[in-house]
């Protein structure tokens, strides 16, 4: 039986929800986000549940209560697609409101929750400290500074305790990707970029002496800490710690393809060519399969994940244009009077002869929703044809932690929209 079909007992002989309580249809609401291409039930089910509910919101029909809250929260961001720790720490303050709670599992929430808020914190000390004894900041001075952010988003993607050294390596990869990201996107010339490529491919400190001196510094940091990351993974009995320099080259060489596709092209691209290029350099593909690596897995597993399954690309083509449409404006402001910058965003606008930006935006937010679809028809099939959970599980929590972060703005680049958050899970006791 399809699961949808339950929904039709809510339905009436004209196709219209026959429900009008707002608990239930904020149920639904969330529910009908669990849907597949092709569930139009579900489809009509999203659209008139949230119709009803924005409408209930600015007519002010529902009192100030926990209730209105919820569907505030859920009409910015369904349940499914929010980062599990985040949500966690929201719902205590949530469930300590109601009357209906359980005092028991208050405080054992509250419990779990500090805990693990003692071990993130910890982690950060020891990533703080390795950051600034590698004075990378002297040396490279345009590139973000963002370990507290990038911690943040990686503990989005494991939050489970027993992955605490995991999320340090997962930290200090994509501390350097960050600015791997910032040399190859913003500050280095196409034969900059090109040298320092085919150095990480040699990964032989004697490569450098072919690079220009800002980035000698920091490729001999970078070989350094993955040597130090590959052996504590090896004494750790992980089998498979090469593949951190894998996916580390990997993702430099993606970043030079899209940097040399970008300066040779001259004529228009459509958004699916775009994505040929923008897809691999948005590196989700390298925090998943990364992922995979610190929690064990093995070596079929993260070979499967490095040619963009179908979960995989979907999560990506996710994470690459709601990257791109929340950095739109920023970056077309930046680049003032000079060629825009090619994103999807632009290709849309070429592809579909837009003149208005909130055309393409919401062109682009419907790519957005056929890949989560994408993603739920491959968590929905039988387990013998799908990787296991916990693999799939990285892979949508990266995701849910790209739609976090990306969601109204870039706040990677501009943390402060991150701060009330981020103090909620670092600082601020339970």
């Amino acid at each position: 039986d399809n699961a949808a079909d339950v929904f039709l007992k809510f339905i009436d002989d004209k196709g219209k929800i026959t429900c009008n309580d707002t608990r239930s249809l904020l149920c639904m609401y969330n529910a009908a986000h669990v849907r597949t291409h092709g569930e139009e039930t579900l489809s009509n089910a999203m659209a008139y549940t949230k119709g009803h509910l924005q409408c209930a919101v600015e007519q002010q029909t529902i009192p100030p209560s926990i209730l209105l809250d919820q569907v505030r929260r859920t009409l910015e961001t369904p349940i499914f697609r929010r980062p599990p720790r985040v949500e966690a720490r929201h719902f205590i303050s949530v469930y300590e409101r109601m009357s209906t709670r359980n005092d028991a599992i208050l405080e054992l929430a509250k419990l779990d929750f500090s805990i693990l808020q003692a071990l993130y914190c910890e982690e950060l000390r020891t990533l703080t400290l390795w950051w600034k004894e590698l004075q990378l900041q002297d040396h490279l001075s345009f590139a973000r500074d963002r370990m507290v952010e990038m911690h943040f988003w990686m503990l989005g993607v494991l939050f489970e305790p027993q992955y605490s050294y995991g999320r340090i390596v997962l930290t200090k990869f994509f501390t350097f990707i960050s600015i791997f990201d910032d040399i190859y996107d913003s500050y280095s010339t196409l034969e900059e970029s090109r040298l320092l490529t085919m150095a990480m491919e040699r990964w032989d400190e004697q490569a450098a002496e072919h690079l220009p001196g800002y980035m000698k510094f920091f490729y001999s940091k970078v070989l350094t800490t993955m040597k130090v990351i590959a052996k504590d993974l090896d004494s750790q009995g992980n089998k498979h710690a090469d593949y951190v320099k894998k996916l580390l080259i990997d993702a430099t060489k993606c970043y030079y393809n899209e940097a040399k596709w970008r300066e040779e092209s001259d004529t228009p691209v459509t958004v699916e060519e775009h994505l040929r290029f923008s897809v691999p350099s948005c590196c989700c593909m390298h925090v998943a399969c990364l992922a995979f690596v610190v929690i064990g897995a093995s070596g079929d597993a993260i070979e499967w994940g490095m040619t963009y399954p179908k979960i995989m690309r979907a999560s990506c083509v996710i994470g690459r244009v709601i990257n791109d449409v929340a950095s739109h404006e920023r970056e077309q402001e930046q680049c003032s009077g000079e060629r825009p910058v090619m994103s999807t965003v632009e290709a849309c606008l070429e592809e579909n002869k837009y003149t208005a930006k909130e055309d393409a935006y919401r062109k682009l937010s419907e790519l957005i929703e056929e890949s989560w679809m994408d993603i739920i028809e491959e968590l929905l099939k039988p387990a013998a044809a799908r990787p296991t959970t916990p693999l799939l599980e990285a892979v949508v929590n990266s995701t849910r932690m790209l739609d976090f972060l990306y969601k109204d703005q870039d706040t990677y680049t501009d943390p402060r929209a991150l701060k009330v958050v981020v103090d909620s899970i670092y600082v601020n006791s339970i």
